[in-house]
């Protein structure tokens, strides 16, 4: 089975349970040489949305899921993948038990934009569901967010 990198709101396992429920959680890493950031503000109804750069001072959080086919159709729905919003990417997920080869989806879209208070809380949430690191989940709800009424 395909291994999946989630980092964002898929981190959280209960809604991983609910999305795919066929994928166990393998385990939890880090994506080395990526940051977590924010995107094409204008095709999000609530503020921009959450993806990944390259970045080789930084890294992501994210847990594992050994996807089955059915439950990868499902989150290629949740995603948008077939609109073009995000694509699939390889990246090498480092764990304590080695380096794990993995897919994640990558917003194709302009980097930039601010998401809502509501995103940044999920994401904290679900980082902390998933066992981040206490750090890992401050930076998260310390991140700069989308005022109301814009």
């Amino acid at each position: 089975m395909p291994l999946y990198a989630a980092y964002a709101s898929n981190l959280d396992p209960a809604r991983m349970g609910e999305r795919c429920p066929h994928s166990p959680l393998r385990s939890t890493g880090w994506l080395t040489g990526w940051r977590l950031t924010f995107g094409g503000e204008e095709h999000g109804w609530d503020g921009a949305l959450a993806t990944i750069v390259q970045d080789s001072f930084e890294q992501v959080f994210v847990a594992l899921y050994d996807v089955t086919d059915e439950d990868m159709k499902t989150l290629d729905d949740v995603e948008s993948f077939d609109s073009g919003l995000y694509r699939r990417t390889r990246v090498r997920v480092a764990t304590l038990a080695g380096s794990e080869l993995a897919w994640a989806y990558v917003l194709d879209a302009y980097e930039g934009g601010l998401p809502s208070a509501s995103t940044v809380g999920i994401l904290a949430d679900a980082a902390e569901a998933a066992g981040a690191p206490d750090d890992y989940v401050e930076a998260l709800r310390a991140r700069p967010c989308r005022s109301v009424g814009l």
